[in-house]
């Protein structure tokens, strides 16, 4: 039985309260490791670790932070087959799609923004008439708190870390308790790397306590937080008045807006991956699938069909497609809503069972579930349910489509099928969220902002947006004869 350990100052360190929690393999169901269960005394120590890296981390050259950077991003490829399994392990994912996404990313994370620093510019203005130029400078914020989902473990993770510390901030970081192996792995990636101790601390525990230390520490200036709404207006209600710098990317309810005149086959097999990618755990998949009435009945057949064809399975399988919902708690609540689909007003079209897989028979199953449901005000609609799981229903106009998808309380992102460039325009500036895909889902530019409206979070992710999240703003004004 292995034990995850904290990384703290350059050390890798027991809980002070020398408690322990149970790390589950979601494919078995079975424990395999245990994680810390850290309290505020472990989130001071790594404070305090921070603090102390923070002054000379931060007056180091840029070529040498972006070196830093470059080197951990090389050793994550060298170490691909490793982080691949223990994040399928981990999470329950197939190993074909972390060995295709996740861990690249997170390599490409680390790559970007080693060299995004490089092109991090500041302003000037020349006061012209009054003698005087401003400028203006980017200084980092000094200790700052990170703390990712389980969904897409070091992707997510990485995703934050990276920008934070090649803008010279020093980081505490809390991975999700209940895939914490790939954070541990990268402790010793970075550690090798070359990282100066305290600069990178990572602290394993539960969100109420582990999480809860970070966010009310009163010498953490900023906290990035992607994970669930009501955590999400948790971590505002304490930060916001202790007047901290928040990034919340939180939870998605996206549509998926289907017209007559789209590439069909196209279509087709993107919004079956779509929808039930990394089991339906990722805040960008396309939960609520509307289509225009003239070929809902034929999109329905081709739909139902391919999904049923998805095959559930162990995650190391090669003919995977569907792997272990996270953990036995989630898999129940996801199948709760299944459940209750009548009740709710939804016909289930297919799936809707829990699987059992050969000689994983304790193993979190679901298959792909497609229900039609009659009204978006459902809660099959209006809630996030964050698993394999999509519903459908038709409409009838541009309008209503539009109507439909922006129904509900939270706008992360939307995806649009048409060849109509009108249509195209209008859509792309009316819909409620932060991310618009048009023919095609989950193309992503590291360079672009990420993050959505309404209760879907507050602030953007990527590109020179996370620079920016990262840094203070101060302006110098200088007057001359």
């Amino acid at each position: 039985m292995q034990n995850i350990l904290n990384y703290i100052n350059g050390e890798f360190l027991e809980p002070q309260s020398q408690e322990w929690l149970d790390n589950y393999e979601p494919s078995s169901g079975k424990v395999y490791s245990k994680i810390p269960n850290s309290d505020e005394r472990d989130v001071a120590l790594a404070v305090k670790a921070a603090e102390n890296a923070f002054p000379n981390w931060s007056k180091t050259t840029i070529d040498e932070r972006s070196s830093i950077l470059q080197r951990i991003s090389e050793s994550i490829l060298e170490n691909l087959e490793i982080l691949v399994i223990a994040e399928a392990k981990d999470n329950g994912k197939p190993e074909s799609l972390a060995r295709a996404v996740d861990i690249p990313r997170a390599a490409s994370n680390f790559k970007f923004f080693s060299q995004a620093i490089t092109q991090f510019s500041t302003n000037a203005h020349e006061s012209v008439g009054l003698n005087a130029v401003n400028y203006t400078l980017r200084k980092p914020l000094g200790v700052v708190g990170c703390i990712s989902p389980w969904n897409l473990p070091l992707y997510l993770f990485t995703w934050k870390i990276a920008p934070a510390l090649v803008s010279g901030n020093c980081v505490v970081a809390k991975p999700s308790e209940v895939t914490p192996m790939t954070a541990y792995l990268l402790s010793n990636i970075c550690h090798n790397a070359g990282l100066p101790k305290g600069v990178l601390n990572i602290v394993h525990g539960l969100g109420t306590t582990t999480g809860q230390a970070i966010i009310e520490h009163p010498n953490v200036k900023a906290i990035s937080f992607t994970g669930g709404t009501a955590t999400g207006e948790h971590i505002a209600r304490t930060a916001a008045p202790m007047f901290k710098k928040l990034s919340l990317e939180l939870g998605g309810k996206n549509p998926n807006l289907i017209f007559a005149d789209c590439d069909y086959d196209k279509m087709l097999e993107t919004t079956v991956r779509s929808s039930f990618a990394n089991q339906g755990q990722i805040c960008l998949c396309g939960s609520r699938i509307f289509v225009e009435a003239s070929i809902y009945d034929k999109f329905k057949t081709d739909f139902v069909n391919k999904v049923s064809q998805l095959n559930v399975g162990h995650p190391s399988s090669k003919d995977t497609n569907v792997g272990a919902l996270v953990s036995k708690p989630h898999l129940e609540k996801v199948f709760s809503y299944i459940d209750k689909a009548e009740t709710y007003g939804g016909k289930i079209l297919t799936g809707g069972n829990k699987v059992t897989v050969k000689g994983y028979e304790d193993g979190y199953y679901l298959e792909p579930t497609v229900i039609e449901v009659s009204s978006n005000d459902c809660k099959l609609n209006q809630e996030e349910i964050f698993g394999p799981v999509v519903t459908l229903m038709p409409f009838k106009t541009e309008e209503e489509a539009l109507q439909l998808a922006n129904g509900v309380r939270y706008g992360l992102a939307a995806t649009i099928w048409t060849n109509n460039l009108n249509r195209t325009m209008r859509l792309s500036s009316e819909i409620e969220a932060g991310i618009v895909w048009v023919n095609t889902w989950m193309m992503r530019d590291l360079r672009t902002p990420f993050g959505g409206m309404k209760d879907s979070g507050v602030g953007r992710e990527g590109g020179f947006e996370a620079l920016r999240f990262f840094t203070e703003p101060k302006n110098v004004c200088i007057s001359y004869e």
